[in-house]
């Protein structure tokens, strides 16, 4: 294996009539993927563009993206995806940061991303739904050949949340996105070319474009494709579609199963779930698969692992609640602040190294060596494993909540609060108390019609966990701020200001 993209070379030799990608009722055959990623590579040649020069992506969730991103590759660039609803200033961090010479734009985004590219240089080439607008890039020859990269060869810089501080780009290579995206065809899925994958995880994030658009390309699947998640549409691609693969995050299955009309669904084609981003709420997972009788399977992974490390595997015992094992080519362990290995039980991080871990971060070498100190990568989660290898995240390093000089993790209070009938997305937070340090804070968003009050709620939580642990402040919100993949953001949840020490 060189260049990502001889996945879809194949492919469109053995499959070259299977849809490959379905955007309603527009449907893009492997064969015309291909045809239309090799000439937007000629084009990009012509423009300039050498192997290792960094193209941008701005694009939603349309056949462009995968034609831009093949081309890019086919070409021998390094794809940088970025979400489409960053900012000028943000976008001029990115591309100054990467040093992209390109960027694929979609007219929505085109005014950001000209005034993010002001003081950069990088020509945007703006984009309809099938691929760049005529006349955005030099008429040129299509390129046939698969340009020679090496496995070690950066293939994406991703670029994380930067929770903490500026954005950081997670050089992954060919071999990286390549392996990642066959364990999952061959280990998780069981994926083949009779499946039809349901696209509505954004492919600017690593979830959807390794699990979702490089493992269908990979087997010959089709991906039906939803430019922004909305239940409702979820509900009729499904059946409309005929999808037997989903992947998504929590909060998708939770509003297809709390949507008002989820009974019209039938899911009769539905196999499998596939879930990550986040913990999957024990009582969405369960009412999800009465509802539907479709199995979730939960696993974990990061930006900078490619991204899945573990996942519960279809031929193996499913553990809820646990995010899995470690899949093939990858090692997980728990260790403490030292790096010391832990054992079953233990809280620790997690450790992780094998061939799906970054190659470093772009340009960041201090970083890289403080996120990887002895070859194995330092996640910031907090987990336990069991005796049979099965880990359980308990929650991130930095949203533990000390209070009195007690550890809360958010996640097992949220696990609590989605135990009320009415409660449909919590996020447990810390709120500073003068006394304790530290108080535990609840923001939720009840169903439409809930009777609960949030007094209800409250006691609800407090008869079903440890007396330090239940929020002592909860308060109400409709919604709760949430990632471009719908992941909960719990660092943008705020206290209202008559909550106590606010």
């Amino acid at each position: 294996m060189t260049n990502l993209a001889t996945n879809l070379v194949r492919t469109a030799e053995r499959l070259p009539d299977r849809t490959a990608i379905r955007l309603d009722a527009v449907e893009v055959s492997y064969a015309d993927l291909l045809r239309r990623a090799q000439a937007v590579a000629g084009s990009l040649r012509a423009a300039g563009v050498q192997p290792g020069d960094r193209v941008s992506l701005i694009l939603p969730n349309v056949p462009a993206y995968p034609v831009a991103f093949f081309g890019a590759l086919l070409a021998g660039a390094v794809v940088v995806p970025m979400n489409p609803l960053l900012k000028a200033g943000e976008i001029d961090y990115y591309f100054t940061d990467s040093g992209a010479s390109l960027a694929f734009v979609w007219p929505d985004f085109e005014a950001e991303a000209r005034a993010g590219a002001s003081g950069t240089g990088t020509t945007i080439v703006v984009c309809d739904a099938m691929g760049p607008v005529a006349g955005q890039l030099p008429d040129a020859e299509p390129l046939t050949t698969v340009t020679d990269r090496d496995d070690e060869d950066d293939c994406l810089i991703l670029y994380t949340s930067g929770t903490t501080g500026r954005p950081k780009g997670a050089e992954l290579t060919h071999r990286n996105i390549h392996l990642n995206a066959l364990r999952c065809v061959e280990t998780i899925t069981e994926m083949t070319d009779a499946d039809v994958v349901m696209g509505c995880l954004p492919l600017f994030h690593v979830f959807g474009l390794t699990v979702g658009l490089q493992a269908a390309v990979i087997a010959g699947a089709t991906l039906t494709l939803i430019p922004r998640f909305d239940a409702a549409k979820a509900m009729e691609v499904i059946d409309r579609d005929g999808v037997t693969i989903m992947m998504g995050v929590p909060t998708m299955y939770a509003a297809i199963l709390n949507h008002p009309e989820h009974d019209t669904l039938s899911a009769a084609t539905l196999r499998l779930c596939c879930s990550g981003g986040a913990a999957m709420p024990h009582e969405v997972q369960r009412g999800f698969e009465q509802a539907f009788g479709c199995i979730i399977l939960e696993g974990y992974g990061l930006s900078e692992t490619s991204p899945v490390a573990s996942f519960n595997l279809p031929d193996r015992e499913r553990k809820s609640g646990t995010i899995g094992v470690q899949i093939p080519g990858c090692e997980m362990r728990i260790v403490d602040e030292q790096g010391n290995p832990l054992g079953p039980g233990e809280v620790g991080e997690i450790a992780i190294c094998g061939d799906n871990v970054m190659k470093g971060y772009w340009n960041k070498p201090e970083a890289t060596a403080a996120a990887i100190p002895d070859g194995w990568f330092r996640t910031g989660d907090l987990a336990t494993v069991d005796e049979d290898g099965y880990y359980t995240i308990v929650d991130r390093k930095k949203d533990m909540i000390l209070r009195g000089g007690m550890n809360v993790y958010p996640r097992e209070v949220e696990e609590a609060l989605y135990s009320h009938p009415d409660v449909v997305e919590a996020a447990v937070v810390a709120v500073p108390d003068p006394v304790l340090g530290e108080e535990i804070g609840a923001a939720i968003a009840l169903r439409p019609g809930a009777t609960a009050t949030v007094e209800d709620v409250r006691q609800h939580v407090k008869d079903r966990i440890a007396a330090y642990k239940y929020p002592r402040h909860v308060w109400r919100v409709d919604e709760l701020p949430k990632t471009a993949t719908g992941k909960i953001l719990r660092r943008e949840v705020k206290a209202p200001s008559d909550v106590t020490g606010a």
